[in-house]
C-alpha cells in the first residue's frame, strides 16, 4: 500500500477554500476545483518516492491491477477518483461513449493534433461515465425533461426566443423536437444573440418574483447562470433540463451522452479514467457544439439516482451500471467498532480519508489514512482490514 497525492485542477469554477481545507493545505488565492487521485496521464498521482502511479501500474500490471483487470482494461487503472468543489456553475457538457471516443481520438491523432492542442476535443480513447456522491448539499442540471414539461416552462415567458422554442416543441413533442431546440440554442449558425438570451433571463426573473412560475427553481437557476455567463445561450438551454438537488450521501450517475452541468457543492466523483469533455457553453474553455450534438442523448429521462446498498455493518456501496468502477464508504466509530474489520472489494483500490484516522492493514503492510489523504492498494495486497475511528471512501473495480 502506497500513499498518493491529489493532483489539483485550478479551474475557474472551483472553490477558493473547500478543497484546501479538506486536504489540509494552505489556499493560494486560486480556485481549487478538483483533486485527482489516479493514474490518468494528464495528471497522475505521485507516490512518496516521486514515482507516478501511472508508472507504478505500468511496471507490472498483473501485480498492481490483478490479471483480470489488467486484461480487461489494457493494463491501465480503469477509474479516477476525485474530490470536486464547484463554487459556481460548470460548463454545459456531455461525455462520449466508448465507440465515439475511440473513433474521434484516432481521427484527431491522424490529423496530427498534439495531445495538448487547444483544437482537440478528445484526450484519450475512452468513455467517461461518472458517479457523484454528495458530501455537502450539491446542485446540478442533468438530462432532458419531457417535451411536454419543457413547453409548460417555456409558455408565458413572452419573449421572441422562448415563443419560438415553445412552438417548436408543441409541433414536435418528441426527442427530435428537443434535439432541434438544442440546435437552435447552441449551433454556431443558429445560436441566438445575447440580447435575445437576456430577454429570456429577464422574463424568468420577473415570473419567479411574481410567484407565477411553473418551476421557480429552474427560473432561479437561469438567473444565476446568466450572472456568470451573460448572453450565453446555454443559459436558456437550462430550461430544457432537469434540476437536481442532492443531500449528503445522495448520489447521481451521469451516463455517457447525458447533457449536464454541476452548479455548486462538494462531493466525491468517480469516473472512468478519461478526460473527454465536450462543452457547448457556460464556459471560457473550448466548445465543440457540433461534436456534442453528435454525442448527446435527448431522450427524456429523470436523473439517475443511485441508492447505496449496505454491505456490512460499516460499509455502504454505490453500484453504477458500468464495469469501470464502484464506490464504497466505510465508517468506524472506535468505541463501537473495536478491533480490525475486513474491507470489502478486491483488485486495485484507491482509498481516500474523509474524517478521523483509520489504519489499513494487510498481511504484509499497514498505513494510516487521515482526512484528505489517499492510498493506492494494489491487487497483490490481498485482503485488507481497517481499524480506528473515521470515514473513508474507496473506489475499486466491480
Amino acid at each position: 500500500m502506497r500513499s498518493i497525492d491529489g493532483r489539483i485542477q485550478h479551474y475557474a469554477w472551483g472553490s477558493y477554500t473547500q478543497l484546501p481545507r479538506f486536504l489540509g493545505q494552505p489556499s493560494d488565492g486560486r480556485p481549487w476545483a478538483e483533486a485527482w487521485f489516479g493514474s490518468h496521464p494528464l495528471a497522475p498521482s505521485l507516490l512518496d518516492d516521486g514515482q507516478t502511479l501511472m508508472d507504478l501500474v505500468a511496471s507490472d500490471p498483473p501485480m498492481q491491477l490483478g490479471g483480470g483487470v489488467a486484461r480487461s482494461f489494457g493494463g491501465e487503472l480503469p477509474f479516477l477518483l476525485k474530490a470536486i468543489a464547484p463554487e459556481r456553475p460548470l460548463s454545459l457538457q456531455v461525455h462520449p461513449n466508448q465507440d465515439r471516443a475511440e473513433e474521434s481520438f484516432a481521427a484527431e491523432n491522424a490529423a496530427g493534433l498534439p495531445l495538448e492542442s487547444s483544437r482537440r476535443s478528445y484526450r484519450d480513447p475512452k468513455h467517461k461515465p461518472e458517479l457523484l456522491v454528495a458530501l455537502e448539499p450539491f446542485t446540478a442540471l442533468c438530462g432532458f425533461r419531457a417535451p411536454r414539461r419543457a413547453t409548460e416552462i417555456l409558455e408565458g415567458l413572452g419573449t421572441d426566443l422562448s415563443d419560438r422554442l415553445h412552438l417548436l416543441l408543441v409541433e414536435n413533442p418528441d426527442a427530435r423536437g428537443m434535439h432541434a431546440a438544442l440546435r437552435v440554442l447552441l449551433s454556431p449558425s443558429l445560436r441566438p444573440g445575447p440580447s435575445l438570451v437576456q430577454q429570456v433571463v429577464g422574463a424568468c426573473r420577473d415570473r419567479e418574483r411574481r410567484g407565477a412560475s411553473p418551476s421557480p427553481r429552474i427560473d432561479r437557476i437561469v438567473v444565476e447562470l446568466a450572472e456568470h455567463h451573460p448572453g450565453d445561450a446555454g443559459v436558456v438551454a437550462a430550461l430544457l433540463l432537469n434540476p437536481v438537488s442532492l443531500q449528503p450521501g445522495e448520489a447521481l450517475f451521469i451516463p455517457t451522452g447525458t447533457l449536464h452541468a454541476y452548479l455548486s457543492g462538494f462531493g466525491i466523483e468517480v469516473t472512468a479514467a478519461s478526460d473527454n469533455v465536450l462543452r457547448a457553453g457556460l464556459t471560457e474553455k473550448r466548445v465543440d457544439v457540433d461534436e456534442l450534438l453528435q454525442c448527446v442523448s435527448v431522450v427524456a429521462a429523470p436523473p439517475v439516482r443511485i441508492a447505496p446498498e449496505r454491505r456490512s455493518e460499516i460499509t455502504e456501496s454505490y453500484y453504477a451500471p458500468v464495469d469501470d468502477f464502484e464506490v464504497s464508504f466505510t465508517t468506524l466509530h472506535g468505541a463501537t467498532h473495536s478491533g480490525a474489520w475486513p474491507m470489502l472489494g478486491n483488485g486495485p483500490r484507491i482509498v481516500l480519508g474523509l474524517e478521523g484516522t483509520l489504519l489499513l492493514e494487510s498481511a504484509t503492510s499497514s498505513i494510516a489514512v487521515r482526512s484528505g489523504q489517499a492510498v493506492f492498494v494494489p491487487a497483490s495486497e490481498g485482503e485488507v482490514y481497517v481499524r480506528g475511528s473515521g470515514r473513508i471512501v474507496q473506489a475499486c473495480v466491480p
